[in-house]
């Protein structure tokens, strides 16, 4: 029986020992400071107060704090903390406030009043600040700031610092405010040692010549550069980038997009698609590739581009768009190809170009002349020009330039043409952008398919001349007249061999006409786009009060709760829970009411964002 009760002793002595080892004392230290008791008032307290020698100074397991009073619970291993609170855990974190307490038990600091955390890469201000020392976790729910000198001044209505990340994660009505822009969104997570911000939910960055969108972004506040996603977009003045994937340099005035881009030039009424593009707006430049479109917005018809890249370069009012490689034109009257095609918006003169120096083993690489087909009419010439009024966007005149050659394909015969070449070509537009008239310059040759009012064919008109005038009606060749020294002879069709009934270098090249804005990528090899990984997925985390903490605090509770004591009078009341969030105590009275151990219920301090697919 002895030795049982010695061993029953030694145990209790044991686990006496081990609770001792894990909830530590809070300590006075040596600071010269007063010491009284007031049962009244503060049951089973101790009441500190600073003297001319210094502050009161207590310590817990590696966290030192002072103050100038201090009330000490030692049954509930609690501290109050009164006037210039200054609180140290180790060289890197330090907090002050005009009032603070603290748990032994659940290790748990709550400050209030102009409370101030600094930690080495910023410091963070706001009324009431948790701090749970198990977690190495801050948190705020009633305003606060974060000031980091590099990246700016950032306020949220909720906010959470984690020590050991060096952390922070801002919730609800966040502003991050820099010299060069200011950046608002519902969630923002930011590493304040690196300076790196994740954004959640819908994203602003607003700077004095650029205002940045998106729903999922990172941002780098050291180097000013950002990565954004998900219905993101870069407004640039009068110029809106759009696409899956965004990069923003702010120092170089610098953007790049991938996948389904789309550039909007609000000032000229043009638009830019693609799949990868570049833009400088110190430049005044936009480099798109990859199924490129260019669309000129007009009132009654648009104008469409296409080629394997675009760049547009100068400002609003001098902007210029250029094509490269297998370069194409349509509009509905009018449509085009060439290598590369040139167009001066203030001038309104379209070029359409031909690069001879290509290799012939490139596979854009087009021998052939630069080519436009208006109605039933087929244009060729080593060089195009068409001059368009920029103000009422109609077409005016088009120029060939040397080996000029129009071909208009019979309406009835299947393979008669009428034909006319030269060495240039000029040609003047109606109100309705049609071709009216028509003029070759120097060495002209030409046949004609004739036919009387009945549409029956009479013959054939081949003949020489120095110059040749023409004049169209719906796209048919209504009057021509040659122009000196003439040479002409009219063949019967049996008289007429086929041999003769083409001039040379003939190329009638209707299968290459684009009909629609469909047909301008006809042509294109096949194009893989990238695959967009995006960000890290977002991870929930599990909320600052958890059930780690809450359970700590209950246990801190349940071992104050009040007894009487040898005196006759009641210990002071529980007080590790009195600071908790309003929401909270309501919240579990609501669950101890009626328990439902398969449903978890949001705590205080929810992330904006549950699940992202990017």
């Amino acid at each position: 029986m002895f030795k049982n009760l010695l061993v029953i002793a030694f145990l209790s002595l044991i686990s006496f020992n081990a609770f001792a080892q894990e909830r530590k004392n809070i300590e006075i230290k040596e600071s010269g400071a007063f010491g009284d008791i007031d049962e009244e008032k503060y049951p089973g307290a101790r009441i500190l107060t600073r003297s001319d020698a210094g502050q009161v100074h207590v310590y817990h397991d590696g966290i030192d704090m002072w103050c100038d009073q201090a009330i000490l619970y030692g049954k509930e291993n609690f501290v109050e903390a009164y006037g210039n609170v200054l609180m140290k855990q180790g060289d890197t974190i330090q907090m002050v406030a005009k009032y603070a307490e603290y748990s032994g038990k659940t290790q748990l600091a709550i400050a209030k009043g102009d409370v101030v955390l600094t930690e080495p890469s910023s410091v963070l201000t706001t009324q009431k600040l948790f701090f749970d020392r198990l977690k190495q976790q801050a948190f705020y729910n009633n305003e606060g700031q974060v000031v980091r000198d590099s990246s700016g001044t950032i306020t949220s209505t909720v906010g959470r610092y984690y020590m050991q990340e060096s952390k922070y994660r801002f919730l609800n009505t966040v502003k991050l405010v820099n010299p060069e822009y200011v950046l608002t969104t519902n969630q923002l997570d930011f590493y304040s040692e690196s300076g790196h911000a994740y954004m959640y939910g819908p994203s602003k960055i607003v700077g004095e010549t650029s205002t940045i969108y998106c729903e999922r972004g990172f941002y780098d506040t050291n180097a000013d550069t950002g990565y954004f996603i998900k219905n993101s977009k870069i407004d640039y003045d009068n110029r809106e980038v759009v696409g899956d994937s965004m990069y923003f340099d702010r120092k170089l005035d610098f953007a790049s997009a991938t996948n389904n881009i789309k550039i909007t030039d609000t000032i000229n009424n043009s638009i830019i698609k693609g799949h990868y593009a570049e833009v400088y707006k110190s430049k005044d430049s936009a480099f798109v590739t990859k199924r490129a479109l260019a669309i000129s917005v007009q009132e009654k018809d648009s104008v469409y581009i296409h080629a394997d890249t675009l760049m547009v370069t100068g400002k609003e009012d001098n902007r210029i768009t250029r094509a490269f490689r297998n370069a194409k034109i349509f509009k509905s009257d009018l449509s085009g190809k060439s290598d590369s095609i040139h167009v001066n918006h203030q001038s309104g003169l379209t070029q359409l170009i031909n690069l001879s120096r290509l290799s012939s083993t490139d596979p854009f690489a087009v021998k052939r002349r630069p080519i436009l087909w208006s109605l039933k009419n087929q244009m060729t010439g080593d060089t195009i020009h068409l001059k368009s009024n920029p103000e009422t966007e109609k077409l005016d005149s088009l120029l060939l330039f040397e080996n000029a050659f129009l071909i208009s394909k019979d309406s009835i015969g299947v393979n008669d043409y009428s034909q006319v070449k030269g060495k240039r070509l000029v040609g003047l537009f109606d109100e309705e952008n049609q071709l009216k008239q028509v003029n070759i310059f120097k060495n002209s040759e030409s046949i004609f398919v004739l036919r009387n009012e009945d549409d029956e064919l009479i013959g054939y008109d081949k003949a020489r001349s120095a110059n040749i005038e023409m004049f169209f009606e719906a796209g048919d060749i209504s009057i021509y007249k040659r122009l000196i020294q003439p040479e002409a002879k009219t063949y019967p069709e049996e008289d007429f061999p086929e041999n003769l009934r083409k001039l040379k270098d003939f190329d009638w090249r209707e299968e290459e006409r684009p009909l629609s804005v469909a047909d301008l990528f006809k042509d294109d090899l096949p194009l893989n786009l990238p695959k967009i990984k995006g960000l890290e997925p977002f991870v929930p985390e599990e909320e600052f009060f958890d059930n780690n903490l809450l359970g700590r605090v209950e246990d801190a509770d349940n071992s104050a709760k009040p007894k009487v004591r040898y005196d006759g009078q009641k210990s002071a009341l529980p007080k590790a829970s009195r600071e908790l969030p309003k929401q909270l105590k309501k919240q579990s009275k609501e669950e101890k009411r009626t328990p439902n151990p398969t449903v978890k219920k949001p705590l205080l301090g929810k992330p904006i964002i549950e699940k992202d697919e990017n």
